[in-house]
C-alpha cells in the first residue's frame, strides 16, 4: 500500500528507497524466455530459448542473439523491441571506436556504454526503463568476458549467469556444473544441458539459439544443424 503512490513515477523514490518502475521492468525480464552465458578458459558461449507464439511464424526471422562487433555479441530476455534499440546503440558505439582507434572496442568499455544508456532511462521524464536484461559476451586483450546488464543500468562480470523466466533454476544448475578450467566445447554442452533442464517440450536446433566467441574465433551464431549436432552429443 505504501508503494502505490509511487508506482507510476519514474523519478520519485518510494519510502523504501526503490524506483518501483525498475522493479516492474525486472518483472518484464523475468517473464521473458531464458537466456544464459558461460565463460570458458578460451571463449564464451551464449544460449537462449527461442519460443514462437504460433507455428505459423517463420522461425528463421526470430533472433534472440545479435552480433555487435566481430568480437562481441548480445543475448536478451524481456522485450524484443527494447533490445533492438540497445543493440543498435551498441553497434554505433563499437563502430565509432573502430573508426578512431582502428581496433575493436574492449568488452568492458562497450558494457559501460550500454549500461549508461539504460541508466539514463531511469531518471528522465517522459521515458520508461528498458524492459530487458542483456548478456554481453566477448573476447579482447583481457581474454574471454561475460557481463550481465540490468534495466537499472547496473552491470557485473560473471563466470556464468542466466536471465529470464527460469533463471533461478538455471543458475542453481550452473553452480553445480560450472568449472574454472572448462573449455569452450564443454561450456556449449553445459549450456545446452541447462536449457534442457527447464525447457518445456522437445528441445531442438530450431527452438534454441547458441552463439560462441573465442580467443581465436569471431563471435558467431551457430546454425540449427550445428546446434542439433551438439544436442546429440549431450543426450
Amino acid at each position: 500500500m505504501g508503494e502505490s503512490p509511487y508506482s507510476f513515477s519514474l523519478t520519485t523514490f518510494s519510502p523504501s528507497g526503490k524506483l518501483v518502475q525498475i522493479e516492474y521492468a525486472l518483472n518484464a525480464v523475468a517473464a521473458g524466455t531464458t537466456s544464459l552465458g558461460i565463460k570458458a578458459t578460451n571463449g564464451v558461449v551464449l544460449a537462449t530459448e527461442k519460443k514462437l507464439r504460433s507455428t505459423l511464424i517463420d522461425e528463421s526471422t526470430v533472433k534472440k542473439i545479435s552480433v555487435v562487433s566481430p568480437n562481441i555479441g548480445l543475448a536478451y530476455s524481456g522485450m524484443g523491441p527494447d533490445s533492438r534499440l540497445l543493440v543498435r546503440r551498441a553497434r554505433k558505439q563499437a563502430q565509432a571506436y573502430y573508426r578512431v582507434y582502428k581496433e575493436h572496442i574492449p568488452v568492458a568499455q562497450l558494457c559501460r556504454e550500454v549500461a549508461a544508456v539504460m541508466q539514463e532511462f531511469t531518471q528522465s521524464g517522459g521515458v520508461r526503463p528498458f524492459g530487458v536484461s542483456l548478456l554481453m559476451a566477448g573476447c579482447d586483450d583481457h581474454g574471454p568476458q561475460l557481463y550481465q546488464i540490468d534495466p537499472s543500468g547496473s552491470y557485473f562480470a560473471w563466470k556464468a549467469s542466466a536471465i529470464g523466466k527460469n533463471m533461478t533454476n538455471a543458475k542453481t544448475f550452473l553452480e553445480k556444473r560450472y568449472s574454472e578450467d572448462m573449455e569452450l566445447e564443454d561450456a556449449v554442452h553445459t549450456a545446452l544441458l541447462t536449457l534442457k533442464e527447464g525447457f518445456e517440450g522437445q528441445i531442438s536446433g530450431n527452438n534454441i539459439e547458441v552463439a560462441i566467441v573465442g580467443e581465436d574465433q569471431k563471435f558467431r551464431v551457430l546454425t540449427p544443424a550445428e546446434v542439433s549436432d551438439y544436442l546429440e552429443e549431450v543426450e
